[in-house]
């Protein structure tokens, strides 16, 4: 065998860069969607041995819902990517175009087994520039095909060398081959046929056999006329190890799938449910369709299941002729491969164990697959093909007056299948452009239809989005999904009359419950998200809600082990305050999925209402342990810790808030909370950055500007705290507590009995009942030596607040203070004489009376306010809904995560002790007063 030189190796690089570089501008498209940005076995979160546990897809193999695609291997290359990566769609590629420039190195030392140097190059070119690869190269899920195929490779060349030159067994290379076989496998399923090729390849090529002498041999030997032939007993010694291994794959890789295969549905793969002879006839009719693809592949499609390809359903159909001719051909190249021992025939024998050997998973003939046809399936099929084109290339310009032709032709199909492959890898640069690309080929496909819509409603273009679902909805009527997707699309344009209409077609296409009836075999889960999207739309209105949780439960009677219904039907009965209820929905959600950690947040977020924060606490920690960087759950379980009042409570909280503003830098609650800790914790510096932090990110951000005021008044820096309350109430001017704050630093402060005057009439307007804003009034008219107006003010509070002592004790000083200046024949109002200097001292007792507002409902009203001011508890149900055709939509519910607000130890005794302290001062005053 000739080494394949570096300059082959670089020519082949070369052009596979060439064919594919415009393919790392493409994103995640189709099937990538799935096995990347929604496969959280890529994330370094997930434990390792998920892989081996999961499909391909990232869904544990024991779930009926899972595809049965065992591909660990895969997977763990995606997440290495992820790792260095993380989603950037450039590097999944261009790995991808290295994996696709390998395979076509190998396959050229391959190649040399069969054919001479310029012809194995050739049949590597052809393989390097061939459209149909696309799909396998530059979509990212393509991966498999390749990755398969070099360790399909692989195994096969060390196969190759298990026979010494003496003719004996070399066990090395055997042990070598099976452990590629095994790799291969857990690639992709089609790697075990490899053993199979190397069967191939030990009888016809290496042993020299052709079908006649090997029947002539064997029935010498079942005669008695002979013994075994030595070299005979080896060969098949070789194989019964290679036949034993790939035996325990096959225990093993149905010990996986737990002995069951995936559930599809006719949508899928119409053939496959369809009755004798239409089955039969039609799975046989897609051997000569996909030969076509490979030897014109001019117009191909990502999709082609549902109308694609029409049934063939009669003996009299016309396509049945393609099926007879392809049938004709193959066995002519089998005949001329098997009867004769020359090297053509040993290089065409090979062309076709590695065109239909690795292709029977795929062809449906003997268990059905989800599809009808896959491009990327052919992907190592097309190897045994440009073998073939490369032998019959040799064949052809050996004669002379045909050498020039041929060559001219075979350079020309080089060019114009690269350029088709550039061309074509402009289709997978978006879900858009890809879906509109297949609906030039086929437009019978209700899933293009659908899936274009998908695209554009991702652009937020529903309208748009709608035709192509509705047309979908003309194109296969009875397609649950494509009704599905015109129901959500309405929900988006806000008609849920016409929504809730196309969720009832749908719903009428589903088969009627039955009591104790199981319809795994009839329903596809995604399918049953009907009943949930339509709960999730009536459930908006009040007076549906036990109607939208009769359909949670009809959805549950069907698939007792669907886990969604159980998650949609917690939130309804959160929303219906059925708190045990929705609790036990959680829980039962939780055992048929204990891992994820959105359930345990949603179950934390029942105990809360539930009024047991230790268990919600606890339910938090386990949803960080599957999840540590999980963003609602690191927020919330910090607010539930630093509002215990609990100190020990208050390093982990900042931890966490910490985490979250990691995961979220542009969220201005994290900093804000961050901020609040720090006040708790008297950190007055730390607390001012982060205020001032969420401040910058959330200009007018309400609670952030009042607590970074009262922190500022707080820390005797209250000129520091006007211009933060005048922020405050720029954007918020009905403000409240922002206003009798900035009243209290103008009068007590600033000496701006004015301003503070403007301030609490400014609250009278807005609400003529405050208390707080009242007695600040008459405190001004106090400050402002109008005592009659003052007394006629404190009047009018104690007629507001009878139980309020405090107002009552201010009223009786007053009154004194009036009496006493009477008595002296002053003055009682601001318009008379000038108080004497002696009569100035009891100033000190008008601002010590301001101050007294924070007794009772005033002390309540601005000590409160570290904990009135602090964001409601976030609330999402994010990872639990999905879009698409088949997906639960979202659904707004603040129920999921309100929560009931209360003060900490720490602030009702800073308020007990403020109160003490203004008591304490109203007794001086009364005291100066009554001396006075």
């Amino acid at each position: 065998m000739a080494v394949v030189s570096w300059k082959e190796i670089l020519l082949l690089t070369g052009v596979v860069v060439g064919c594919y570089w415009n393919s790392l501008s493409c994103g995640f498209v189709f099937d990538d969607v799935s096995a990347i940005l929604d496969n959280k076995d890529l994330r370094p979160s997930t434990p390792l041995r998920n892989l081996f546990l999961n499909d391909f897809w990232g869904t544990p193999m024991a779930e009926e819902r899972s595809h049965k695609s065992y591909r660990p291997l895969t997977v763990l290359t995606f997440r290495l990517n992820y790792l260095f990566s993380d989603l950037s769609a450039a590097s999944y590629h261009l790995l991808n175009i290295i994996l696709h420039a390998a395979v076509c190195v190998l396959f050229l030392r391959v190649c040399r087994l069969f054919l001479d140097k310029p012809f194995s190059l050739l049949a590597a070119l052809l393989f390097a520039v061939h459209p149909i690869h696309t799909e396998a190269v530059t979509g990212v899920v393509g991966r498999a095909e390749l990755l398969s195929s070099i360790f399909l490779l692989a195994a096969f060349l060390a196969y190759t060398k298990s026979t010494s030159v003496e003719h004996s067994i070399v066990w090395p290379p055997i042990a070598l081959t099976v452990v590629l076989v095994a790799s291969a496998t857990l690639c992709k399923e089609q790697g075990i046929t490899v053993v199979g090729i190397c069967c191939v390849y030990e009888v016809f090529v290496a042993q020299g056999f052709t079908l006649p002498l090997l029947l002539d041999t064997l029935r010498q030997v079942l005669q008695g006329k002979d013994g075994f032939p030595y070299a005979i007993l080896q060969t098949l010694l070789k194989l019964i190890v290679l036949v034993i291994s790939t035996l325990l794959l096959v225990i093993i890789r149905v010990q996986v799938i737990q002995s069951q295969l995936p559930v599809f549905t006719r949508f899928d793969n119409p053939a496959a449910v369809s009755p004798t002879p239409t089955r039969q006839l039609t799975f046989n009719y897609l051997l000569p369709v996909n030969a076509w693809l490979l030897l014109n592949p001019s117009e191909l499609c990502c999709d082609w299941t549902m109308g694609t390809i029409p049934l063939v359903e009669s003996l009299l159909d016309l396509r049945n002729l393609a099926t007879v001719m392809f049938y004709t051909f193959l066995c002519l190249l089998a005949h001329y491969s098997l009867c004769y021992r020359h090297s053509s025939a040993k290089t065409v024998i090979m062309a076709l164990s590695l065109i239909v050997l690795p292709f029977i998973p795929a062809s449906n003939l003997f268990f059905p697959v989800g599809f009808v046809v896959a491009e990327r399936v052919l992907y190592v099929p097309s190897m045994g093909f440009c073998v073939l084109i490369a032998h019959g290339f040799k064949m052809v310009s050996h004669k002379g007056h045909l050498k020039k032709i041929s060559w001219l032709m075979i350079g020309v199909l080089l060019t114009t299948h690269a350029v088709k492959t550039f061309n074509r890898n402009w289709d997978w640069e978006s879900e858009y452009t890809l879906f509109t690309s297949a609906l030039k080929v086929n437009k019978n496909n209700a899933k293009l239809w659908n899936n274009v819509g998908h695209a554009l409603e991702n652009q937020n273009n529903y309208a748009m989005a709608l035709r192509y679902f509705l047309q979908a909805t003309r194109v296969q009527p009875d397609d649950i999904g494509a009704h599905m997707n015109v129901g959500r699309t309405y929900k988006n344009l806000n008609k849920s009359k016409q929504a809730e209409e196309a969720y009832l077609v749908a719903k009428s296409l589903m088969p009627q419950v039955i009591p104790g009836k199981k319809y795994a075999t009839r329903v596809a889960p995604n399918h049953l998200n009907v009943y949930i999207n339509l709960a999730n739309l009536i459930r908006a209105n009040d007076s549906r809600l036990e109607e939208a949780d009769q359909l949670y439960r009809q959805a549950i009677s069907m698939r007792p082990d669907f886990k969604q219904a159980y998650i949609s039907r917690g939130e309804l009965l959160l929303k219906m305050n059925k708190l045990t209820e929705a609790r036990d929905a959680y829980l039962r959600a939780l055992e048929l999925d204990g891992t994820n950690a959105d359930l345990w947040y949603n179950l934390a977020i029942v105990n809360i209402e539930m009024k047991d924060p230790p268990e919600a606490l606890k339910n938090f920690n386990h949803a960080l342990e599957l999840n540590p960087r999980h963003k609602l759950a690191l927020f919330n379980s910090a607010l539930l810790m630093q509002e215990s009042g609990e100190p020990k409570f208050w390093p982990e909280a900042n931890r966490r808030f910490l985490t979250y503003v990691e995961e979220e830098p542009d969220d201005a609650n994290g900093y804000f909370n961050l901020g609040m800790l720090a006040m708790d914790a008297n950190e007055n510096a730390a607390a001012e950055h982060w205020m001032r932090k969420a401040i910058g990110l959330q200009a007018g951000f309400r609670s952030a500007l009042f607590n970074l005021a009262l922190l500022y008044s707080q820390s005797k820096r209250e000129v520091d705290a006007l211009p933060v309350l005048d922020e405050l109430l720029r954007h918020h001017p009905e403000h409240i507590k922002g206003l009798i704050l900035k009243g209290d630093i103008l009068m007590n402060h600033k000496k701006d009995t004015h301003g503070a005057k403007a301030c609490f009439e400014r609250i009278l307007q807005m609400d003529p009942t405050n208390v707080q804003g009242k007695h600040n009034l008459c405190v001004v008219f106090f400050e402002e030596r109008d005592l009659p107006r003052a007394e006629r003010c404190l009047e009018e509070t104690l007629a507001l607040a009878p139980n309020e002592e405090y107002v009552r004790r201010h009223l009786n000083i007053v009154r004194s203070k009036m009496a006493a200046m009477s008595a002296a024949g002053e003055p009682l109002s601001k318009e008379g004489a000038r108080l004497s200097p002696r009569e100035e001292k009891p100033q000190e007792a008008t601002e010590e009376i301001a101050v007294g507002k924070k007794e009772g409902r005033g002390a309540d009203a601005v000590g409160k306010s570290t904990g009135e001011e602090k964001n409601v508890r976030k609330s999402s149900v994010e990872g639990l809904r999905g879009g698409g055709a088949d997906q639960t939509e979202p659904f707004d519910s603040t129920q999921a995560g309100k929560r009931t607000k209360g003060k900490s130890t720490k602030e009702i005794k800073d308020i007990e002790e403020k109160r003490a302290a203004a008591l304490k001062r109203l007794e001086e005053i009364e005291r100066i007063l009554s001396g006075d």
